[in-house]
């Protein structure tokens, strides 16, 4: 079994189109391999994926480079992928399958307080991002390919960051709200987190305005 390192946390009929969307996802990333495979949601809302068959292997290697594997067991030093679970005045809390706190000292992403730092990234609650842990006798960081992500973001034309919603639900929204010619695409950054990638001369903060109405999500802009 694999646990991937991205969550669904919607329910009912949400939830029901979000694991036919991954099933999708899945059932092309693993392509001609000879297994069979069963989708589960854990208790903590991470994804679940038994494998079975003769490349049974292979495929698990597959989905942990796709989304990332969620381990018991964190060793120091190693990077590995949690989603964010929250934040407050001393720094991000990632859910890597445990708590892994990581101070504001360490989060490299410039000036500012966790939660101005949180605005100036559009960063969202579960979005995927990835750390080096840090273990016991030195304090956990952000990685550095998380931290170069993030600085792309504010270098682009700005973008609109959504949680709640799968890829397809979010450019539906967008063509429904008559913006489909503003944006570029919808970048998946996890089942249920997404960016929405704005043209030259797509006001961010005007996006999130006419799609706010129509979606019932966390959504923040990252303006470049």
């Amino acid at each position: 079994m694999v646990v991937l390192a991205t969550k669904v946390y919607v329910s009912g009929e949400a939830k029901r189109r979000a694991l036919d969307g991954l099933e999708s996802l899945i059932g092309n990333a693993l392509g001609d391999l000879d297994v069979e495979y069963d989708i589960g949601v854990r208790h903590d809302d991470f994804v679940s994926v038994t494998v079975e068959g003769e490349d049974e292997v292979v495929a698990r290697n597959v989905l942990g480079e796709e989304w990332g594997e969620v381990t018991p067991n964190l060793r120091d030093g190693e990077t590995y992928i949690g989603t964010l679970e929250s934040w407050d005045d001393d720094g991000f809390v990632l859910d890597a399958g445990q708590d892994v706190r990581i101070p504001a000292s360490e989060l490299g992403l410039g000036p500012g307080q966790p939660d101005q730092i949180m605005e100036r990234f559009g960063l969202v609650q579960h979005l995927p991002m990835q750390f080096v842990y840090g273990g016991d006798d030195e304090p956990s960081r952000l990685a550095d390919e998380e931290r170069d992500r993030l600085f792309d973001w504010t270098r682009g034309n700005g973008r609109v960051n959504v949680n709640s919603a799968t890829r397809g639900e979010v450019r539906a929204t967008v063509n429904r709200a008559g913006h489909a010619q503003d944006i570029v695409t919808v970048e998946r950054l996890g089942v249920l987190e997404q960016s929405i990638i704005c043209t030259e001369n797509t006001d961010p903060p005007g996006l999130l305005s006419s799609i706010g109405g129509y979606i019932p999500a966390e959504i923040r802009c990252v303006i470049p």
